[in-house]
């Protein structure tokens, strides 16, 4: 196999050098439970705290308005279970997008099977919500709307802003999952009641998040135990993973989100170059600045992404979390319902450490691959046939 050549950043990303080394200590030296009252569990807690109020000032928020989590999972969970759960006396109504993450929507699909009714709110075919079609959605039972912030698997990044209008005037909570755009993004408390970050993604380790409550928001706790985290999550805190957490944050730069932006732009540009071939999502400052995905007609992303492989070229065909199910894409289907485009959809996700020279030797090997499948492709044959 070739050198490595990692495009799914969006799945996960490397852990930064300097991100090791600031865990190190905490697993070597500082190493105390931080609800232990003597020195070595008071060192711990004053880095559990140093590093909460990093994540709180990057925003905008109060330190104790950040709950530490597992991750972008379990902070989705305990946002959504949280506020159904505290709220079922105003209402039993929730809105969520047709294209969020699969843990938003199997949650919402077992809140569902216990009583509660959900709507899945469309969108156009860039994956935008319409703050105006989404206010028509808004019932007088509803307690809660759901919309990701940038979409895991297109890039779509929602109008928080216009959004959250829309929830106040309704006085209705709203929530976002931040994952793919912390850091990438302006991001603040402004723009939501809730919303969930994580680490992984950002350069961070693995198996660490966050969830921003705004101080007064009726919330109930989903796990139960020592009292941890103002007892929304229970559990000896992971020192380590928060203070890399803390430290991917302090080191996220503007000056790597134009890089990305202008690799983004020069990938998206080549890709589009090949025959039948389509982006899927939108143009420019409406898509995340690491996310370029586009559909090829005649072949499955799945056999690409399988050619690709083989040369040291990591892709993905969408959410790593649901990439071992053979349905099609329920982000592009939600765009147009297109089984094709859906299965024929790919996904490269940049980093910080994405090079042109990367880039380029994918470019050689997706144009050659795309050659190769073309040529085999029942279906190509079948459209030569028909035109």
């Amino acid at each position: 196999m070739n050198k490595t050549i990692y495009l799914d950043n969006g799945a996960t990303t490397k852990v930064d050098p300097e991100v090791v080394k600031a865990m190190e200590l905490y697993h070597s030296k500082v190493y105390g439970n931080a609800s232990s009252t003597h020195h070595k569990g008071i060192e711990a807690k004053r880095a559990l705290e140093e590093s909460r109020h990093t994540i709180a000032k990057s925003i905008s928020a109060k330190d104790n308005e950040i709950i530490f989590t597992s991750g972008g999972t379990e902070s989705n969970n305990l946002a959504i279970k949280g506020i159904a759960f505290a709220n079922k006396h105003k209402g039993n109504h929730i809105i969520i997008s047709k294209i969020e993450h699969d843990c938003v929507l199997n949650t919402c699909k077992y809140l569902e099977k216990n009583g509660w009714k959900i709507t899945y709110c469309p969108v156009d075919k860039k994956g935008l919500i319409s703050p105006v079609f989404l206010e028509k959605l808004i019932k007088e039972d509803t307690i809660l709307v759901s919309i990701i912030h940038g979409n895991n698997e297109i890039g779509t990044i929602q109008d928080l802003d216009a959004i959250y209008k829309v929830c106040k005037k309704h006085k209705v909570l709203f929530h976002t999952d931040a994952c793919q755009s912390y850091t990438k993004t302006n991001l603040s408390t402004k723009q939501a009641d809730l919303i969930t970050l994580n680490a992984h993604k950002i350069h961070g380790p693995k198996g660490v998040g966050a969830l921003y409550i705004k101080k007064g928001t009726k919330i109930q706790n989903i796990t139960h135990g020592g009292g941890q985290e103002r007892n929304f999550r229970s559990g000896t805190e992971n020192i380590p993973g928060i203070v890399g957490f803390a430290k991917s944050v302090k080191i996220a730069r503007s000056s790597h989100i134009k890089k990305m932006t202008e690799l983004r732009d020069y990938f998206i540009e080549e890709l589009l170059k090949i025959p039948d071939t389509r982006l899927n999502g939108p143009k420019g400052d409406k898509r995340l600045c690491n996310n370029v995905n586009v559909s090829f007609r005649y072949i499955e992303g799945e056999s690409i992404g399988s050619f690709l492989d083989a040369k040291g070229i990591c892709t993905s065909t969408g959410s790593a979390c649901s990439s071992h199910t053979l349905e099609p894409s329920h982000v592009i289907m939600a765009l147009e319902k297109n089984p094709e485009r859906a299965h024929g959809s790919l996904r490269f996700s940049i980093s910080k450490f994405t090079t042109k020279q990367e880039l380029d030797f994918a470019l050689k090997e997706i144009k050659a691959t795309i050659k190769k499948l073309r040529k085999i492709s029942p279906l190509t044959k079948m459209m030569k046939k028909v035109l």
